[in-house]
């Protein structure tokens, strides 16, 4: 079982976005976006519409995905990370076996730069993130329009 890593130089195929959106909206709980939403994501981190890019990371066994990140760049530094996490799941059945530390622990290996994650504050992944380095700073606010 290996992590395997797409950026803007190793394209994902039509039917590996599709399998990742359908993944981490299935196994992103309560807290996930819109099928919509995710995709946009992956494809922008696979630098398929315009943007700075970033990676997904993908663990599997025998075609079978057991959990997945998607990161995008930000093209910033100091004020905001270059880089944000914006989706992690990791499949039901496996959670707990360390799959979702060793995808944050190949995406900080991969990834340049501060990483940032915005996280609702009653997601019990927040204890993985914690143990992982990561500290809360700033709450968001947002309007949405």
């Amino acid at each position: 079982m290996s992590i395997r890593t797409f950026d803007a130089f190793s394209r994902l195929s039509i039917n590996d976005i599709n399998r990742i959106t359908n993944f981490l909206f299935e196994y992103s709980g309560k807290f996930r976006d819109s099928k919509s939403a995710i995709k946009k994501s992956i494809l922008y981190a696979a630098k398929e519409i315009s943007g700075l890019g970033g990676y997904v990371f993908v663990k599997e066994e025998k075609s079978e995905i057991l959990g997945a990140i998607v990161v995008n760049r930000t093209g910033m530094n100091e004020y905001i990370p270059e880089n944000i996490l914006v989706y992690i799941a990791v499949k039901e059945a496996e959670r707990g076996k360390g799959i979702g530390n060793e995808l944050i622990k190949h995406t900080k290996k991969y990834c340049r730069g501060d990483i940032a994650i915005h996280i609702n504050t009653d997601n019990p992944a927040i204890k993985l993130f914690e143990k992982e380095g990561f500290k809360a700073r700033n709450i968001e606010m947002r309007l949405t329009r």
